[in-house]
């Protein structure tokens, strides 16, 4: 099985040595170094003891074709989000763990603290989760492939209100959106 267990210890700056005494129980270089090259079978208890020994979660280590990965859904441009003709892999910036699927929204023209170039990672949380998401701003799949972005500040049954982040505009409201994105990380070249 291919794994990331040689990047990921590398990216640590561990060797075969430093990982494998770190393994509870400690577990020897060569059978790290097996481990790495496929020469021995990565079963889930070893995935585990490898994932902690490292400080990531066990699926870290290996990546499934099939697993979803974060993609680009919006673009945040001058008119509004706007929906991207088709959805596009992210470059996963860092693992951040938790619940839910992760999407990713560009900037492309600055709206309040946003800038253009700035990626904001959000997790997908179903509607009745809202109370979780109350003052943190949001992205809000509409009908017709649109999306509302903005401060979710109030939930009332099916509908959502957003306070869109540029001075001036009015309160959004969404009704019965299918999932709200949380803003998690913002990812900003320097």
């Amino acid at each position: 099985m291919i794994n990331r267990i040689r990047d990921i210890r590398k990216q640590k700056g561990m060797t075969l040595a430093d990982l494998a005494e770190a393994c509870d129980p400690p577990t020897t270089p060569q059978t790290v170094g097996r481990l790495e090259t496929g020469m021995r079978n990565l079963s889930l208890k070893w995935m585990e003891r490898i994932g902690a020994a490292l400080g990531v979660e066990p699926e870290m280590l290996v990546r499934s074709e099939s697993a979803a990965h974060p993609q680009v859904v919006a673009t945040l441009g001058q008119a509004g989000p706007e929906a991207l003709a088709s959805a596009r892999d992210a470059i996963l910036a860092t693992d951040l763990g938790g619940e839910g699927t992760l999407v990713v929204m560009t900037i492309d023209y600055p709206h309040g603290e946003y800038r253009p170039g700035d990626q904001l990672w959000l997790r997908q949380l179903a509607p009745e989760e809202a109370a979780r998401a109350v003052n943190r701003d949001v992205l809000v799949p509409k009908t017709g492939g649109r999306f509302a972005f903005g401060r979710l500040i109030d939930r009332q049954g099916n509908l959502v209100g957003l306070l869109p982040p540029g001075h001036g505009e009015k309160q959004q409201v969404v009704d019965s959106p299918a999932w709200i994105g949380v803003a998690e990380m913002l990812v900003r070249r320097l």
